[in-house]
C-alpha cells in the first residue's frame, strides 16, 4: 500500500488540500474508493499515484486506474477495450475513447453485488498484459477533419504543412479537440486559438 494513496483518499486532490476545492470529489466516494483500492490490491499490482489518481502497474505497464468523478467513481481499465465485458458493466468515458473502458459505482452496496464479476475482469485485465495483447488503435487517417478546419487548411498551405508535420498523436489530438466542439463557432474559435501552436510544431496542450 503506498502512503501517497493513503493521503489522497484522506486528504482529497492536491488542489483540494491547498484548500482550493471544497468539494473534492475524492470527499464524495472515500468509502467506495477504498473499497476498490482493496480488491485491486489483492492482485499484487504496484499502487503508484499518477495523474493525482491511484493507478495500479504491472511490469511499468498501467493496468487500472481508480478514479472519483462528481457522478460516481470508477475503475478504469487501460486496456478495457479487449476485455469479453460479458456481464456489460463496462462503459467509455469519452465517445473517443478507444482503448480504456470504465467500470462505474455509487454505492458501497453495488460494488459488493458486482465484485466477483470485477474481480474476473481484473483477472483478465492482468492476463492480457502478460500475454502482449494490444489495442489496434486508428490511424489518423481514420478521423474525420472538421469541415472548418478543413477550411483553413485548404486555404493555409503554411498550416496545411505544418499540421501534416506534426507527430501522429498530435494531429490526432487536435482532430478530437476541434470535433468535441457541438457548435461550429465553438469550433472556430478553437482552431483560431490554437493556429500558432500547429505552425509552431507543437500539440495543442503543450506550451
Amino acid at each position: 500500500m503506498n502512503p501517497k494513496i493513503d493521503q489522497y483518499l484522506s486528504e482529497g486532490c492536491g488542489r483540494c488540500a491547498l484548500g482550493n476545492t471544497p468539494q473534492c470529489k475524492v470527499h464524495f466516494w472515500t468509502e467506495e474508493l477504498a473499497r476498490l483500492r482493496k480488491i485491486v490490491l489483492d492482485f499484487g499490482l504496484t499502487e503508484e499515484l499518477k495523474w493525482g489518481m491511484p493507478c495500479y502497474t504491472l511490469g511499468k505497464k498501467n493496468i487500472v486506474i481508480v478514479s472519483a468523478f462528481k457522478e460516481y467513481c470508477a475503475v478504469l481499465f487501460f486496456k478495457g477495450a479487449l476485455l469479453k465485458d460479458a456481464s456489460g458493466i463496462l462503459t467509455t468515458q469519452t465517445e473517443n475513447s478507444q482503448s480504456g473502458r470504465q467500470a462505474r459505482y455509487t454505492s458501497l452496496d453495488q460494488i459488493a453485488k458486482t465484485e466477483t464479476i470485477l474481480i474476473s475482469y481484473l483477472k483478465e485485465a492482468v492476463e492480457l498484459e502478460n500475454s502482449g495483447a494490444k489495442v489496434e488503435f486508428k490511424k489518423v487517417t481514420e478521423f474525420a477533419i472538421p469541415e472548418e478546419f478543413q477550411a483553413k487548411l485548404s486555404s493555409s498551405p503554411d498550416l496545411k504543412k505544418a499540421f501534416e508535420a506534426l507527430t501522429p498523436g498530435r494531429q490526432k489530438g487536435y482532430l478530437l479537440h476541434f470535433a468535441a466542439a457541438k457548435q461550429s463557432k465553438t469550433r472556430e474559435a478553437r482552431i483560431e486559438k490554437l493556429m500558432p501552436q500547429i505552425l509552431a510544431g507543437k500539440g495543442f496542450d503543450e506550451r
